[in-house]
């Protein structure tokens, strides 16, 4: 006859065992809107969006739509420019206000509102890759941001912020869950 330690014993790991089937082992590594989410907002924290990519300072332009893009940040008091008469350029440098958001002016970072859709998983590179569509709004947007000038002159700016904003990516499954690859 069993004693009643085991009895308990016994009962503990059934609810240990029930506990771990409901709650999904490996939840993390399912292809679940949640999970997509959970990946797509931890990796735009770190990736936010920005108007310039690959643009140094002093940076000088000839090219009179570039000069009106720029214009506008020097408008928001975040470049100063100067026309070189002698050679036909406006050479732009960073000011005092822009420094804090130099050289690439990231404007804040996305939060997925939902996942539209996702393709089923297929192996790229060694790892299951699925391609979501997803919704986003921006957080940390700063003011000079907002403003319609610089909206209407990085149009790209004024999609991500009206909170209508839609965006696909990539996500590859690994042992700790979904990730964006690299």
């Amino acid at each position: 006859m069993p004693n009643r330690t085991t009895n308990l014993f016994s009962a503990t790991l059934l609810a240990a065992a029930a506990l771990l089937l409901a709650s999904g082992c490996n939840s993390k590594v399912k292809p679940t809107p949640e999970n997509f989410t959970a990946a797509l907002n931890a990796w735009f924290l770190d990736h936010p969006d920005c108007l310039l990519s690959n643009t140094r300072f002093p940076y000088e332009t000839s090219d009179s739509a570039e000069i009106k893009r720029l214009d506008t940040l020097v408008k928001s008091q975040l470049l100063e420019s100067h026309q070189e008469a002698s050679i036909h350029v406006t050479r732009y440098t960073v000011s005092t206000a822009g420094t804090r958001y130099a050289p690439r002016f990231c404007y804040g970072h996305r939060v997925i509102s939902s996942i539209d859709s996702s393709t089923p998983p297929a192996v790229v590179n060694g790892f299951p890759q699925t391609q979501v569509n997803y919704h986003y709004t921006m957080q940390d947007v700063p003011i000079w941001a907002k403003s319609a000038d610089v909206q209407q002159a990085f149009p790209s700016l004024a999609t991500a912020a009206s909170g209508q904003a839609t965006g696909q990516s990539a996500l590859a499954q690994t042992m700790a869950g979904w990730q964006v690859p690299d």
